[in-house]
């Protein structure tokens, strides 16, 4: 095992974590954007959730929830289209960051952008989305995250994260492999090893049996040719 792993404190004052820029200016949509990342678009997702007016007409409001949301410029592309169309006032969009860099917006409106750990972050209300796109790699108690977000989905609400598995490790510093993914999956998440992709849909409440240790932020680049952050679990706890 690395000697000296960091805690979360530690571990928001890397330089690894501090200049990652993997999400900082990507798009709604086009080619560097969360469209191509995830593999379906999230403007339509929030569209479809609104259709019919029975929804409109009882003022439930769509939520999409996106964690390492960097400058936020994906949540105000999406805003501005919703309030085009006359949707602005059923959605809500919320962004959260460790750095405060976000791309000046407009005062009031249905966006919001916060500064702050998504480890430590306690959610508010429920979320029909829940995106992270490539921010897992960056962060230290990476199950900790997934376990808050699944919960934070409605019943029928979709969590997906860019993942790379490789990134836990056990205590010998080996991967956790089959056993990681072998949990995942039996607490009813989908994991796209070719895709480096994790899914969930609808709201689950659980508990992973791994213990966590630390983080390294010396592990190197992973398949995103980006430096990243290994995850460090005690399995069976």
């Amino acid at each position: 095992m690395v000697t000296s792993l960091l805690n979360e404190d530690a571990l928001t004052a890397s330089s690894v974590v501090a200049n990652r820029a993997m999400n900082r200016e990507r798009q709604l949509t086009g080619v560097n954007s969360y469209e191509r990342e995830l593999g379906f678009r999230p403007l339509d997702w929030l569209r479809a959730r609104l259709t019919g007016d029975d929804r409109r007409t009882e003022k439930t409001r769509v939520a999409w929830l996106d964690l390492c949301c960097g400058t936020g410029r994906a949540l105000l592309q999406a805003a501005d289209a919703l309030r085009t169309e006359g949707l602005g006032d059923v959605t809500r969009l919320v962004g959260i960051d460790l750095v405060d860099a976000f791309t000046p917006r407009p005062p009031g409106g249905n966006v919001e952008l916060v500064t702050a750990s998504v480890v430590s972050w306690q959610p508010s209300g429920r979320f029909d989305l829940i995106t992270c796109v490539h921010g897992l790699h960056y962060v230290g108690d990476k199950l900790a995250v997934l376990t808050r977000a699944v919960d934070a989905l409605t019943e029928t609400g979709l969590f997906i994260a860019d993942f790379d598995a490789a990134s836990i490790r056990r205590p010998d510093g080996q991967p956790m492999g089959r056993g990681l993914t072998t949990a995942l999956r039996a607490a009813g998440l989908s994991y796209d090893a070719r895709r480096h992709r994790l899914a969930c849909h609808g709201r689950r409440e659980i508990l992973l049996p791994f213990r966590y240790l630390g983080a390294d932020d010396h592990a190197g680049p992973n398949y995103t040719h980006q430096p990243a952050v290994h995850s460090y679990y005690q399995p069976g706890s």
